[in-house]
């Protein structure tokens, strides 16, 4: 179904997370575990926690987590999972759309994970922001689609940035930041037609020196 991108973003969110259950996947993002397992922890920002896959694993390793979301539909989903997997005195989940409100402090881990959207966001200003936030030796984890696979009938729908260009796009300080992963990475998924195929996502991992 093709999407008005001048939807409010609220709505749209709201829609998008009505039309779904309230169980999480249970697992945490693939891309998350794999920079992050090993690390020592501290604070955590997560920047769009949908039902709280990603919150409740970092905090079932530790980790102090804000968590955040424009739909109070996806918080209420991830509150209550939280709550199953009792970490809740570990999260602190708030409503907020990174554009006209963002989250004060500095943390330890920014996760901005597959942070896109198919109403207005202006992600690369919501991005350096992220990067702003996350204090010195602190990690910055950004994932995105990549393309689909030539076969897909959805491969020429829209334009995708190499990791580098958007890196780049950000225009951090280099001085500033060690490059830890700044590369695609491909996982089996669906596709946009149901059909099972290998995924690429875009992935930048940076630490603030």
């Amino acid at each position: 179904m093709k999407v008005d991108p001048n939807m409010a973003p609220p709505l749209f969110w709201e829609q998008h997370y009505g039309k779904m259950t309230s169980e999480p996947s249970g697992r945490p993002s693939a891309v998350l575990k794999r920079f992050v397992e090993n690390r020592a922890t501290g604070t955590a920002l997560e920047l769009g926690c949908g039902r709280g896959d990603d919150a409740i694993w970092l905090a079932s390793e530790g980790w102090q987590v804000t968590a955040v979301d424009i739909s109070k539909t996806a918080l209420d989903y991830a509150r209550a999972n939280a709550k199953r997997s009792n970490v809740t005195s570990k999260i602190d989940f708030r409503t907020c759309d990174l554009v006209s409100d963002f989250p004060d402090g500095d943390y330890d881990l920014v996760s901005a994970l597959f942070l896109e959207s198919p109403v207005t966001f202006p992600r690369e200003a919501v991005l350096k922001q992220a990067a702003a936030a996350v204090r010195s030796g602190g990690m910055l984890l950004i994932a995105a689609h990549g393309p689909m696979p030539h076969s897909s009938a959805h491969s020429q729908d829209r334009v995708f940035l190499s990791p580098r260009q958007s890196l780049n796009q950000i225009d951090l300080d280099p001085a500033k930041w060690r490059e830890v992963f700044v590369d695609t990475i491909d996982r089996p998924g669906t596709g946009p037609d149901g059909k099972a195929m290998d995924l690429t996502d875009t992935v930048i991992v940076i630490e603030r020196i």
